[in-house]
């Protein structure tokens, strides 16, 4: 898809130099006294066809779609990452005297914090069997499936809206070269129509790819970026989350062999 978008890219690239030369060699180009059109960014959304404008209502819509996104998923994973930091020597202080309740109490002031989350499913699939004389390898099994699931769960949650992110940054700049195209076919339309080949014929054409253009570059890279970001934040709270899972196992089998001793 890349490189399909690449070439895509190139030869729309090259219509435009091969039109602008056109426009600028043209004996007609730039006459004495003539102000030759501006390509500003005002300029361009006079110019802008139906299709052009519907191609940049588009982008628009999906570049407040992706902000909002970056901005929603990194409140979220700065809230689990700060309250991780509480949380985790807390925890393993309460762990370490055995004060079970007093780890789950933790847990639950805590609910942004994905280490959180995983050891307080644990801890409650733990408690649940802890009043029995024995601990069987099977009730350990039942805790680590537990933990299983809530780490599921949360991978899950930490991963919503980033296939938005992907969805953008991977068709945003087909939805420009849409825009591109038509203008393209707008530039060829009026050197047709226009008695003289000047700039003023092609400028519209020439306006409407470039900025549709720019636009879909604009809205894909940044969605890009922040998707490649925010998966690497994500597979480092999963690695955490099976460090946590795994600290928890060893207690419960720890507890479970002291109940064992004679």
């Amino acid at each position: 898809m890349t490189i399909l978008t690449s070439l895509l890219g190139t030869k729309a690239l090259g219509i435009l130099i091969f039109l602008w030369q056109e426009a600028a060699t043209s004996p007609a180009a730039a006459p004495a006294g003539d102000s030759t059109p501006q390509f500003t960014i005002v300029e361009m959304m006079k110019h802008l066809t139906a299709v052009g404008l519907g191609v940049v209502i588009i982008l628009l819509i999906m570049s407040v779609y992706s902000i909002a996104i970056m901005v929603e998923r990194f409140l979220t994973y700065r809230a689990a990452k700060q309250q991780s930091r509480e949380f985790a020597p807390r925890v393993a202080q309460a762990l370490k005297n055995d004060r079970i309740e007093e780890a789950i109490n933790i847990t639950d002031k805590h609910r942004r914090s994905h280490l959180a989350v995983v050891v307080n499913s644990g801890l409650q699939e733990f408690r649940a069997h802890e009043q029995s004389s024995d601990i069987s390898g099977d009730e350990i099994e039942a805790s680590k499936r537990a933990l299983q699931r809530a780490i599921a769960i949360k991978t899950a949650e930490f991963r919503r809206g980033l296939s938005g992110l992907a969805t953008i940054g991977s068709t945003a700049p087909f939805v420009g070269l849409f825009g591109t195209v038509f203008g393209i076919i707008g530039a060829f339309q009026g050197m047709k129509n226009a008695e003289s080949a000047g700039i003023a014929a092609v400028a519209g054409g020439i306006s409407e790819a470039l900025f549709t253009t720019a636009l879909g570059l604009v809205v894909a890279v940044p969605a890009v970026w922040l998707f490649n970001y925010f998966s690497s934040k994500v597979d480092g709270f999963v690695i955490e989350m099976d460090n946590s899972a795994s600290e928890l196992i060893d207690y419960f089998l720890k507890n479970r062999s002291r109940q064992l001793k004679p």
